[in-house]
């Protein structure tokens, strides 16, 4: 059984990914490429709005501000103000590893700011303050392994024996990387089921389920 369990935060604690999705689709649409939400989703869930910066450069051919990321980050928030539901099921995984006494945390692609609006919103945030990490604090956002690798030395666990729950590719490869086992949260039609499959995750569609996932073996 994992002595750590490192949960993603958009999409896996947090029902962020339609609407943040959604508005990157707006963006890019009005730089001249046409795109949806799912388009986006599947191109760049669970990577650093930095490194989304620069593919959607390559895509359009043009230079986009320095300070792009934080536009980004500032519609986005303004979005999560009115409101962001915890993904159904998960307080009761938070429960569970409580009353079996497992530690948990956070490691995200997204800033601080944001995890605590998205989290504040939906109630989670008392559990998991003090807990929270992020790429913000990584030379390398995921793929690359560093936020989990730093998730893992904080909290005082051996990378062998962490799980990750993530929903997306990069945070997948990012665990695998890491030399943690992970778990693939695929609820959302948009995620890259076979890609992440292919990758050693084992993919779930319910959060409720997690918990048996976890524990089947002990």
């Amino acid at each position: 059984m994992s002595e750590l369990i490192i949960f993603d935060c958009d999409g896996v604690l947090v029902d962020t990914e339609r609407m943040a999705n959604a508005n990157m689709a707006a963006i890019i649409s009005e730089l001249g490429v046409p795109m949806t939400g799912p388009d986006c989703q599947r191109r760049f869930m669970g990577r650093t709005l930095e490194d989304v910066q620069s593919m959607i450069e390559d895509l359009t051919g043009q230079v986009l501000p320095a300070d792009w990321p934080d536009q980004v980050r500032l519609r986005d928030l303004e979005s999560f103000k009115a409101g962001v539901p915890a993904i159904e099921g998960v307080a009761g995984v938070l429960d569970e590893l409580d009353r079996r006494d497992v530690a948990y945390c956070v490691g995200s692609s997204g800033k601080y700011e944001k995890m605590r609006t998205t989290l504040g919103s939906s109630g989670l945030l008392p559990r998991l303050e003090g807990r929270l990490f992020s790429a913000q604090d990584c030379e390398r956002g995921k793929p690359a392994p560093d936020v989990f690798l730093l998730a893992a030395r904080t909290m005082g666990h051996a990378p062998e024996n962490c799980t990750v729950i993530e929903d997306s590719l990069p945070g997948v490869l990012a665990a695998r990387a890491a030399g943690m086992h992970v778990y693939a949260f695929v609820e959302d039609p948009a995620c890259d089921r076979e890609a992440m499959q292919g990758a050693g995750a084992v993919l779930f569609e319910a959060m409720a389920d997690l918990p048996d996932l976890l524990f089947s073996k002990t």
